[in-house]
């Protein structure tokens, strides 16, 4: 059975993940990511669009599958080796996570919902999962023109 994960990091670093086809958390530790198992969905929420940035976001950035074992590590340059998951990413919008508060179990009903996002990696229900892909593709299409249909 699949597991379902929120991944903490700016929307930034995000982008350098879908972009490279990875995911890293926790400023590269190893262990957050050996509890992540092939075929595990991975969902990305950003506070901010940039590192240690004021510029604050709140949304879902990403959203894919982890397509390898375990954890490798990359060289950064300047003795700097965090590592990594393989992911496929899928080809979504950003989603606020403000609108779906009350729709997730992880923040319902909870006062200081984003305490847990500190964490960098926590697990969340399926259930939560399909609510975030479902907005995130939503708005997806939203900013994509409509298919032209052509009759002869």
């Amino acid at each position: 059975m699949s597991g379902c994960w929120i991944a903490v990091a700016s929307a930034e670093h995000v982008r350098r993940g879908r972009e490279g086809g990875f995911m890293q958390v926790c400023h590269g530790k190893a262990a957050p990511l050996r509890r992540i198992r092939r075929g595990d969905r991975i969902v990305y929420y950003s506070p901010t669009a940039t590192f240690g940035g004021k510029d604050r976001l709140q949304a879902f950035t990403a959203l894919g599958s982890v397509t390898d074992d375990a954890p490798y590590g990359a060289d950064m340059g300047d003795g700097f080796r965090p590592y990594r998951r393989m992911v496929a990413w899928e080809d979504v919008g950003e989603a606020p996570i403000h609108p779906r508060l009350d729709a997730l179990a992880f923040t319902a009903g909870r006062p200081n919902w984003g305490y847990q996002l500190r964490f960098g990696l926590f697990a969340i229900s399926e259930g939560d999962a399909g609510v975030i892909a479902a907005a995130m593709r939503a708005a997806a299409v939203v900013g994509r023109p409509a298919a032209v249909v052509v009759s002869s």
